[in-house]
């Protein structure tokens, strides 16, 4: 491996990484620019394993998307329509959102996951009454809800501040925060794709606040688009500087990009290779984010698997029902059962940890391949 790391030009950052230096800006465009991927993954694995081990989580979850009449219109997305009556337009009753909770009564389910358009109409106290009977049908329920950038939203819709938002739901049973909507937090990147969203600094300082408040988040990467290596860099040094200074942010989750039934429709997905050493960069470069995630939904299920040993520990969990993506092209699974993500788990080498939404082990379990 030496003489792999020599030929690749990255015997310096092996060392930074053996001596707990902090990789900077330089290192982090190298290791996008460097061509021998294994070694990349090779030290990004070195560093998932000596904070994990072979310790590989996942949750039981349920994906709810209540509305997709969204005002912004990213160049990206496939899944918004502008406004209510649009083709393909809906938005579902608090009681049909409920009964899909309700349905899996059976579910031991830790977690319900709600990301939702940004839908001009509807009154603050929808969201509020959705936490609410969340909370009264199952009580232990942990609710990651809300976007930062729906949390803007709410903030400018409603004559709020973002902070009054985040308490407001908080009080009516908002758990934490899910990271997307940060797409690239580069000024070039995010007037091209996504000018009518809240911008880098805004969605950071409601992570920020949100953090104040004693709740958890995550924070994403929508990448393989026009986005440069440098821009990805950026983007990853931004979150270490958050949580420098917050500790507050659980998992960075790389977004794969797809081109189906968008605007960008005429570019071309990212590759498997790509893939792999944006989570592998990321492991690297974010020393002090706990879990790097491989969204399977979004990277492919075989991608995601092999990313375990590219600095991955956390393959998401059951999701049970996704349409952002698919409407977008994924060709996985809408869902996957505890004992396949399990099989996945165990057939590539790792050991598989069912987690609540704040890394907390439910069970660990071993299953034949």
């Amino acid at each position: 491996m030496l003489s792999r790391l020599r030929t690749a030009g990255l015997v310096d950052i092996a060392e930074k990484l053996d001596a707990t230096v902090r990789l900077d800006f330089e290192d982090g465009v190298r290791l996008f620019d460097a061509p021998d991927l294994l070694t990349v993954g090779w030290l990004a694995n070195r560093e998932r394993e000596r904070r994990h081990a072979g310790r590989t989580y996942y949750n039981y979850n349920i994906r709810l998307e209540a509305t997709n009449v969204c005002v912004a219109s990213c160049l990206f997305c496939s899944f918004a329509r502008l406004k209510p009556g649009d083709a393909g337009a809906y938005t579902l009753t608090l009681e049909e959102v409920w009964a899909k909770l309700e349905a899996r009564a059976h579910q031991p389910l830790t977690e319900v996951h709600v990301v939702n358009g940004l839908h001009p109409d509807l009154p603050f106290s929808y969201y509020t009454e959705l936490l609410r009977g969340f909370k009264r049908i199952r009580p232990g329920i942990h609710l990651k809800c809300f976007t930062a950038v729906e949390i803007a939203f709410f903030a400018d819709l409603y004559g709020k501040t973002d902070e009054q938002v985040l308490v407001e739901l908080k009080e009516a049973g908002l758990d934490s925060l899910p990271g997307g909507g940060a797409e690239v937090f580069a000024t070039r990147v995010r007037t091209k794709l996504a000018a009518d969203k809240c911008d880098a600094d805004r969605y950071l300082s409601i992570h920020r606040t949100a953090h104040a408040l004693g709740m958890r988040t995550n924070v994403t990467m929508l990448y393989g688009h026009i986005e440069t290596h440098e821009e990805r860099v950026d983007h990853m040094l931004r979150i270490r500087q958050l949580q420098d200074e917050t500790g507050g942010v659980q998992a960075f989750i790389p977004l794969a990009f797809h081109p189906d039934n968008n605007q960008m429709r005429k570019l071309p997905a990212p590759t498997a290779t790509d893939s792999l050493r944006v989570h592998a960069v990321g492991r690297l470069m974010l020393d002090n984010v706990p879990h790097i995630k491989a969204y399977w939904i979004a990277t492919g299920v075989d991608v995601a698997q092999t990313a375990l040993w590219f600095g991955v520990d956390d393959l998401d969990g059951t999701v049970q029902e996704e349409t952002i993506y698919h409407m977008a092209g994924s060709k996985t699974p809408t869902a996957m059962t505890p004992r396949q993500l399990e099989r996945l788990i165990v057939a590539a080498g790792r050991e598989p940890l069912e987690r609540d939404t704040l890394y907390n082990v439910i069970r660990s379990a071993a299953v034949a391949s």
